[in-house]
């Protein structure tokens, strides 16, 4: 009788400093994001553990805080370097970009360490 047993771990926390895994202006999500970019922006909001209707408070802001703040909690998660100045550059100008990249990244960490054990 064969028994397989699958554990899925949490990734441990990141000290270390690391960059990007792409660039700002690669865009995978690219047609959703450009189309209906406050349902992209609300579901990688949602994706990163926060509410949903979050970033839609980007709009009264001269420096939008929700992009620029979630940035940051990406970059500090994953032990990304960069600083506070970049993020603010990237959330003023950059937005939709900036939402892009921060849902590769999240997309690309995400994946569990699994460990499977096989009994025979």
């Amino acid at each position: 009788m064969v028994d397989t047993t699958v554990k899925t771990q949490p990734r441990p926390f990141v000290t270390m400093a690391h960059r990007w895994s792409s660039g700002i202006f690669v865009c995978v999500s690219g047609c959703f994001a450009f189309w209906c970019f406050p349902c992209f922006a609300c579901i990688t909001a949602r994706e990163a553990g926060e509410c949903l209707c979050l970033p839609l408070l980007d709009a009264f802001g001269a420096i939008p805080p929700i992009t620029t703040a979630l940035r940051v909690s990406v970059r500090q998660q994953y032990g990304i370097e960069g600083s506070i100045c970049n993020d603010c550059v990237y959330a003023c100008f950059c937005g939709p970009c900036s939402w892009c990249q921060i849902s590769r990244e999240m997309k690309k960490r995400k994946n569990p360490i699994t460990i499977s054990h096989i009994k025979i």
